[in-house]
C-alpha cells in the first residue's frame, strides 16, 4: 500500500484471485490509529470495500467460510482496544467517502468482526542492517492475544497445536483479554521499564548484561534482585488484589523472566526509556493503585508500598532531569525539546568504543565515556509560581541539589499528572475516610520517592543504593520490600508537636552526599524532625530492671494503668466510698480496672499520663482494641507474651527498646532486700547490654552516720572509713554502675551543724534499719516494691558537705574510679501519705548552692543533675556554664510534661548549646519508654526546627551531617562526652 504500483496491484489481486478471505492483518502502530484520515485507515476502508463488492456480486465470487461467516481484523500491535479504534475509523471512512452506499455500512456491521488484540513479541532490528532485516526473542508464551468474543475465528487457529506452535492465544470474554494486557502492562512492561532506566544510568547499555557478569555483586546482579523483589511484593499482591489470578500472574513472570535473561536476546536500555514520564503511568501506576486500593478496602493502617517501587519511580524520574541541575560535563546544550543528562556511572577511557557517540533512537544519543545522554520529554507541570513547565526544566529548577523535601511537590504532581503516573483516579468515588487513607498512603510514598530521588541526585550511586537494600542496611531492616513508611521524611502536618514522633531508623546513611549539603531555610523542618525522629537514645536514667530479674521488670497493661501518676489522678476525682487503704488493699487487675473505667472510659484520657498510655498502645498495634475500648483485648495481647514465659517477657522488652529506639537504658539499682539482692550476690545475673546499672549512695551523700555503719556491720565489714571504701569498691566490682546516684529532696542545702555523719535534727528520717540486714544497704527501705514507685528516692533531706563519708569515701572513691556522681534534686516526700507514692512530689524551689559548692571543691569528680521544680531551671544552665565538672539532663518527673519539655529545651539550646541532654525516660513501666520517648521527640524537635531557622537566618547554613551530630549529643552524645571526659 505505500506505492501506487503496491496498491494496485493489491487491489487487482482481490478482484481477481481471491476466493476465500478469513483474516486480515493490520500491522498500524498507535501513530497510525490516530485518526480516521490517516492514509493506513483509508487504505483499510477501501479494502474492504472492495471485498464488500466482490462478495456482493451475483456470481458470489469471494467467500468467508469462517464459523459465522465474518472477517476477521487483526491488529498486530499494541494500542489499547485497537479493534474497537479501528472499526470506529472504518465506520467514520464508510460515511464519509461511501456515504450513498448504506450496504457497505450494514456490511461493516455483520460481516466483519474487528477484534481486539494484544501483542507481546519484542522485534528489533540485527545490526548493521540499516533496520531492514528484523531480530525476534524466542516465542514468547503469548505472542498474541485476540478476544474473539463471537467466536468469528477461522476453525484451524482455535487448535492447541496451532496456538502452541505460535504463541497463540485466544479470549472469549473481553475481561480475560483484560487480563492479559494488564499482566503484560504490569509484569513484562513494568518491570522493563524498571530495570531500563538504572541499567542505562548505569553504562549497562544493553539488556544483555543480565547474561555477562553473574557474580553476586556485578551491577547486573543487584538490578536484577531488585526487579525480582518488585515482582515479588508490589506486583503480585496488586494483581490478584484485581482479580488476576496469581497463577497467571507467576506464569507470566516465568515466560518474562526468561525472555529477559536470554542470551541471544537483548534491547537497547535507552531505546526502552523513551516516553518514560508516561510508562510510569502505564506500567508502574495500575500497581501502586491496586496496592492503596486494597490497602484502604482492608482497612489497613501499614503503608503497601515498598520501596522498590519507589526506586522505579525515582530512576524515571533520575533519567529526566537535564543535567543543568548542578552537574558539569562534556555534554552538548539542551535543543528543540531534546534536553542532556548525566550518567551515574561514568565508563572508563580504556573502555573499548567508549568515547563513541551512539544514537539510540530518533535524534537522541549517548556518550559513555563523557558521561552524558540525550532524551525527550514534553509533559507539562505547573510549576511553583503557577506557568507550564515540563517536567525536566520543573525538576532542573533548584540551582543546586537540595533536601528530599525540596522535591515532594513536584513528584507528588507528577505521579496524580495523567501523564506521568495517573494515579489521580486513585480518589474517584472514594468517600472521605478513603479519601484520607489514600491521600496519606500516597504522601508516604511520594516522601520516599522524593528521599531515595535526592539521594541519586546529590551523588549517591543507584547501584550502591539498591545495595543498601538489599543487604538490610540502615532504615531498609526488610530489605527491597521495606515500607516506604519507613524511609520517608516526617509530614509536614505532623511537625506541629501535637502527634508522638515515634522512632524510625533513619533514611539518610552517614556516607550519603546529601549529609554535606548546605541545607535551605525551607529545608529546616523537615530534616530536623527526620534527624530527631531517626535518633537513638540513651536513657541516662531509668527505674527498670531486665526481666532476669523477675517480677521486678515491670510491663504491661496493669502496670501502667496502676502507675503511681495515673493513681493520683485517679483520687482527684474517686467517690468517696473508695478510700486509699481501700484502693490499695485491692489487687492490680481491680485497680487497673477501676482507673481504667474512670480515666478512660467515663473522662477523655487528655492528661499526659493517660494520653501517655494509648500512644503506647497505638505503637504496640492495638488500635482496634483501643477503637472498641476493650481492655479484656488489650490484656490478651499481653498474655501472648506472658505465655511464653521467659522467653516472651526478653521478646515484648526486645519490641519496646526497639519501638521507642532506645540504645540503652541505666537502671536505678537498689539491692536492699532479699528480692533484688539476690540477682546481683552470691552470683550476679546476666543480663542483656541494653541494661546498664547505677549505684544508688544516698547515706554517703547525707553523712547518714548511723544507716553506714549498720551497713558495714550487716556485710562483714570493719566501721572505719577505710572499709567504708573497700565497701564502695566491692559493691562497684560487683555492679560495673555507669556512675554513682543519690536523690535530694526540695530542703537540699547545707545543714546547720558543721559536725559529721548525724541525722539527729532531721524531721524526715526515711531510713527502714531493717533493711540494713541485706547484703547491701547505702538506701533505705519504705515497706513497698523499691522498683514500683518513687519510694526508691524516698531519701535523707540533706548533704552534709563536712561529713568525712562524703570527702573521705564516696568523693575518693568517685575520682579513683571515675566515676560520675548523679543527683536528681527537689523532690517533696510523702505530701499525702495516704496515698503512698502517688501522695509524693509536691514541686518546690531548691538551694542550688550546694550543688555548687560540690562541683567547685571536687573538680575531679564529674556530677550529673536533673531538678524536679521548674524554677530551679534556669540557675541550672548557669551552674552547668561556669562547672565543667557538671552535665544536667532530663526533664524530671512533673518537668515531664510537653509545655514544660519545650520551656526548658528552649532554654537550655540558648543557654548551653548542645552541652546537655535533652531528656531521660525516668520510666518505671517497660512500656512507658515508647511514649516517653515519642513525646519528647515531638517537643524537642519542634524546639531545634525554630532554633535552626534562627540559625540560618544568622547566615550560617548547616549540613545535615551537622544536625544529626548536634541531634545525637542531645539523646545521648552529650552524656556520653562528659562520661568519657576523664578529670583525674
Amino acid at each position: 500500500l505505500g506505492t501506487a504500483d503496491g496498491r494496485s496491484h493489491l487491489m487487482d489481486i482481490l478482484v481477481s484471485s481471491i476466493n476465500s478471505l478469513t483474516v486480515i492483518g493490520v500491522g498500524v502502530t498507535e501513530a497510525g490509529l490516530q485518526h480516521a484520515s490517516n492514509q493506513c485507515m483509508v487504505d483499510l476502508t477501501e479494502l474492504l470495500f472492495n471485498v464488500y463488492t466482490r462478495m456482493s456480486a451475483a456470481m458470489d465470487i469471494l467467500q468467508c467460510p469462517n464459523p459465522n461467516g465474518k472477517i476477521c481484523i487483526i491488529n498486530t500491535d499494541n494500542v489499547p482496544n485497537n479493534g474497537d479504534v479501528i472499526r470506529d475509523h472504518i465506520m467514520q471512512n464508510a460515511r464519509d467517502i461511501y456515504s450513498d452506499n448504506e450496504g457497505f455500512i450494514d456490511f461493516l456491521r455483520s460481516k466483519v468482526a474487528f477484534l481486539n488484540t494484544m501483542v507481546d513479541r519484542i522485534t528489533s532490528s540485527r545490526p548493521n542492517s540499516n533496520g531492514l532485516i528484523p531480530l525476534c526473542e524466542p516465542l514468547p508464551m503469548k505472542a498474541l492475544v485476540i478476544c474473539d468474543t463471537g467466536r468469528d475465528l477461522p476453525e484451524w487457529m482455535s487448535r492447541g497445536e496451532t496456538q502452541s506452535k505460535f504463541g497463540v492465544k485466544i479470549r472469549h470474554s473481553h475481561k480475560e483479554l483484560s487480563n492479559d494486557i494488564a499482566l503484560k502492562l504490569r509484569v513484562a512492561n513494568g518491570t522493563h521499564t524498571a530495570v531500563a532506566h538504572v541499567m542505562a544510568l548505569s553504562a549497562l547499555v544493553n539488556t544483555e548484561a543480565f547474561c555477562g557478569d553473574s557474580s553476586p555483586t556485578s551491577p547486573a546482579s543487584n538490578i536484577l534482585a531488585y526487579v525480582d523483589s518488585l515482582y515479588q511484593s508490589q506486583i503480585v499482591p496488586a494483581a490478584v488484589s484485581d482479580g488476576i489470578s496469581a497463577e497467571e500472574t507467576e506464569a507470566t513472570w516465568a515466560d518474562w523472566r526468561q525472555r529477559l535473561l536470554h542470551p541471544k536476546f537483548g534491547l537497547s536500555t535507552f531505546f526502552i526509556t523513551q516516553n518514560g514520564a508516561a510508562k510510569c503511568g502505564l506500567r508502574l501506576g495500575p500497581t501502586i493503585k491496586g496496592l492503596i486500593n486494597a490497602s484502604a478496602g482492608a482497612n489497613g493502617r501499614e503503608n503497601p508500598l515498598s520501596v522498590s517501587m519507589a526506586f522505579a519511580v525515582a530512576a524515571i524520574l533520575r533519567f529526566l532531569t537535564p543535567s543543568s541541575n548542578g552537574k558539569s560535563s562534556n555534554e552538548p546544550d539542551n535543543r528543540n525539546g531534546i534536553y542532556t543528562g548525566w550518567l551515574d556511572t561514568v565508563v572508563d577511557d580504556s573502555a573499548e568504543s567508549a568515547d563513541e557517540t551512539v544514537s539510540y533512537a530518533d535524534g537522541l544519543r549517548y556518550n559513555l565515556q563523557k558521561g552524558w545522554y540525550e532524551f525527550r520529554c514534553s509533559m507539562k507541570l505547573t510549576s511553583s509560581v503557577r506557568r507550564e513547565v515540563t517536567l525536566p526544566e520543573e525538576l532542573s529548577r533548584f540551582t543546586e541539589p537540595r533536601q528530599p523535601s525540596a522535591y515532594q511537590r513536584i513528584v507528588k504532581n507528577y505521579l496524580l499528572h495523567p501523564q506521568g503516573g495517573n494515579l489521580q483516579s486513585l480518589f474517584d468515588d472514594a468517600d472521605e475516610e478513603d479519601s484520607l487513607f489514600k491521600s496519606t498512603t500516597l504522601d508516604a510514598f511520594v516522601s520516599a520517592v522524593s528521599v531515595i530521588y535526592a539521594r541519586m541526585i546529590n551523588g549517591d550511586n543507584m547501584v550502591q543504593l539498591l545495595v543498601e537494600m538489599l543487604q538490610h542496611d540502615h532504615a531498609y531492616s526488610s530489605g527491597l520490600e521495606t515500607s516506604c513508611q519507613c524511609i520517608a521524611e516526617v509530614p509536614i502536618h505532623a511537625q506541629d508537636g501535637v502527634m508522638p514522633l515515634h522512632y524510625t531508623v533513619g533514611s539518610i546513611p552517614a556516607e550519603s552526599c546529601l549529609m554535606n549539603r548546605n541545607i535551605k531555610a525551607t529545608d529546616i523542618h523537615s530534616v530536623v524532625w527526620s534527624e530527631v525522629r531517626g535518633q537513638e537514645v540513651i536513657d541516662l536514667h531509668t527505674h527498670l530492671l531486665p526481666p532476669s530479674h523477675g517480677a521486678l521488670c515491670l510491663w504491661g497493661i496493669d502496670e501502667m494503668l496502676t502507675y503511681h501518676y495515673l493513681v493520683s489522678e485517679y483520687f482527684m476525682t474517686a467517690p468517696a466510698s473508695i478510700t486509699p487503704e481501700a484502693f490499695f488493699a485491692m489487687n492490680k487487675t481491680k485497680q487497673a480496672d477501676l482507673i481504667w473505667t474512670s480515666l478512660f472510659i467515663q473522662r477523655s484520657p487528655i492528661s499526659e499520663a493517660t494520653r501517655g498510655v494509648l500512644t503506647t498502645l497505638q505503637a504496640l498495634g492495638l488500635h482496634n482494641a483501643i477503637d472498641n475500648r476493650d481492655l479484656d483485648a488489650i490484656r490478651r495481647f499481653y498474655d501472648d507474651f506472658r505465655s511464653e514465659g521467659l522467653e516472651g517477657v526478653e521478646k515484648f522488652v526486645n519490641e519496646v527498646y526497639r519501638t521507642a529506639g532506645v540504645k540503652y537504658a541505666i537502671m536505678t539499682n537498689i539491692p536492699f532486700d532479699s528480692t533484688e539482692a539476690q540477682h546481683w550476690r552470691p552470683m550476679k545475673k546476666e543480663y542483656p547490654e541494653t541494661f546498664k546499672s547505677a549505684l544508688r549512695v544516698d547515706p554517703l551523700l547525707a553523712g547518714d552516720r548511723k544507716t553506714i555503719e549498720n551497713a558495714l556491720k550487716s556485710s562483714g565489714y570493719a566501721t572505719s572509713l577505710e572499709d567504708a571504701r573497700k565497701y564502695l569498691h566491692d559493691w562497684c566490682d560487683t555492679m560495673k554502675p555507669e556512675y554513682l546516684m543519690a536523690s535530694t529532696p526540695h530542703d537540699f542545702s547545707l545543714p546547720p551543724s558543721e559536725g559529721g555523719g548525724t541525722l539527729s535534727g532531721v524531721a524526715k528520717k526515711g531510713v527502714n534499719e531493717s533493711s540494713l540486714q541485706s547484703p547491701f544497704a547505702f538506701t533505705e527501705l519504705t515497706g513497698n516494691d523499691c522498683n514500683d514507685c518513687e519510694d526508691t528516692d524516698n531519701l535523707p533531706s540533706v548533704i552534709n558537705e563536712s561529713s568525712d563519708f562524703l570527702t573521705e569515701v564516696l568523693m575518693p572513691v568517685c575520682e579513683e574510679r571515675d566515676l560520675p556522681l548523679a543527683l536528681k534534686i527537689g523532690a517533696h516526700r510523702s505530701v499525702n501519705p495516704a496515698l503512698l507514692s502517688a501522695g509524693d512530689g509536691l514541686v518546690a524551689f531548691a538551694d542550688l548552692n550546694t550543688l555548687a559548692r560540690l562541683c567547685g571543691r571536687f573538680p575531679r569528680v564529674r556530677f550529673l543533675a536533673t531538678f524536679l521544680s521548674r524554677n530551679n531551671q534556669q540557675e541550672a544552665c548557669v551552674l552547668a556554664s561556669k562547672f565543667r565538672n557538671l552535665h544536667i539532663y532530663g526533664a524530671w518527673w512533673y518537668c515531664n510534661n510537653p509545655s514544660i519539655i519545650k520551656e526548658i529545651t528552649q532554654m537550655r539550646v540558648e543557654m548551653l548549646g548542645s552541652a546537655f541532654t535533652a531528656q531521660h525516660s525516668d520510666a518505671r513501666v517497660v512500656d512507658q519508654l515508647i511514649y516517653k520517648w515519642s513525646h519528647s521527640r515531638s517537643v524537642i524537635a519542634k524546639v531545634l526546627a525554630a532554633e535552626y531557622e534562627k540559625l540560618v537566618a544568622s547566615g550560617w547554613r548547616p549540613t545535615r551531617e551537622e544536625i544529626r551530630r548536634d541531634v545525637g549529643r542531645l539523646f545521648g552524645g552529650s552524656f556520653s562526652e562528659f562520661m568519657d571526659k576523664s578529670l583525674k
